[in-house]
């Protein structure tokens, strides 16, 4: 018996209308937040959205890595988030220090940051990227340039595959992703013959050789209105499914794993949302000083 949440979500709206806020919500977020949120995307997208919306209240239904970048877009705007515990373990693998010692080791190298991280990490980088344009963002680059990409070595090792770089990797990694192995792989397929399987960069390349297309949560959102397959299986955080089954009513989802679940992402309730709008909680902030280093990068990746 499903739970119904369209008061909450109503009063959600009535919250968001009522303070000129915009309610943004991640792909992995619970289906009923999905639901009642303004605009569905990937990192990327939502700091799009981010910086240039009219609002002054921005709600990140996300994780606090996201909120930050909606912050550094967006500096005169108020941004809460419906849970203040909402971390990325990836994000905590690196820290500005890190970084430091990075640029020490390898002078002249370019240091290109995934947007899974913090503030304090974004304003040491060169440039951000998402895995939607990470592979565009390092081919820009010429040849000889030396690349260091923090802080996910499978996204990292992936771009390398795809662009034909040699570039240094920290040894990151999403915990949900790597859950996700190539024997679940193999045993969707054998359950779902004629499947066709899309997997996130974040996978280690083992599942991501298996997979018929590698790409980022928008991209997989977008593959079906190209392709004809009935049946798909999705090598992501299993919150996709909701805007998949959505947006292609028609065909069949799989999660390739459903132990690919994001403790952090499901920390967003509409409960928290609501509690945030009503009464301006877990706000996020970000050091002036941090945040004009931060911008430069995030400013190279939108753009």
């Amino acid at each position: 018996m499903s739970t119904d949440f369209s008061a909450q979500q109503a009063e959600l709206r009535r919250l968001a209308a009522a303070r000129n806020a915009v309610v943004l919500a991640h792909n992995y977020q619970r289906a009923e937040v999905q639901e009642a949120a303004d605009f569905v995307g990937d990192s990327l997208e939502l700091a799009r959205i981010a910086a240039a919306t009219e609002a002054d209240v921005i709600l990140f239904c996300g994780v606090h890595f996201m909120a930050e970048t909606a912050k550094i877009l967006s500096p005169q705007k108020t941004v809460l988030m419906p849970d203040r515990r909402a971390g990325c373990p990836m994000a905590d693998m690196i820290t500005a220090d890190d970084v430091r010692a990075l640029r020490a080791e390898h002078p002249g190298a370019v240091v290109v940051a995934y947007v899974n991280t913090t503030a304090a990490v974004k304003a040491e980088v060169d440039v951000c990227c998402t895995s939607a344009n990470a592979a565009q963002i390092v081919a820009r680059y010429p040849e000889e340039q030396e690349i260091v990409f923090v802080p996910d070595q499978h996204l990292g090792d992936w771009v390398a595959h795809q662009t034909g770089r040699r570039m240094t990797l920290w040894p990151g990694y999403c915990p949900v992703h790597v859950i996700i192995r190539p024997e679940d792989i193999v045993a969707r397929r054998a359950e779902h013959p004629g499947a066709k399987v899309m997997a996130h960069p974040e996978c280690p390349r083992a599942v991501a050789d298996l997979a018929d297309v590698v790409t980022s949560t928008s991209g997989m959102l977008r593959y079906p209105q190209s392709d004809d397959t009935a049946t798909y299986v999705v090598a992501t955080e299993v919150g996709l499914l909701t805007g998949l089954r959505k947006r292609h009513p028609s065909r069949t989802f799989v999660a390739a794993s459903e132990y690919a679940v994001c403790a952090n992402m499901k920390l967003g309730t509409l409960e928290g949302a609501i509690a945030a709008l009503h009464d301006g909680l877990n706000e996020v902030t970000v050091p002036d000083d941090v945040r004009e280093r931060a911008l430069r990068a995030v400013t190279r990746m939108v753009e």
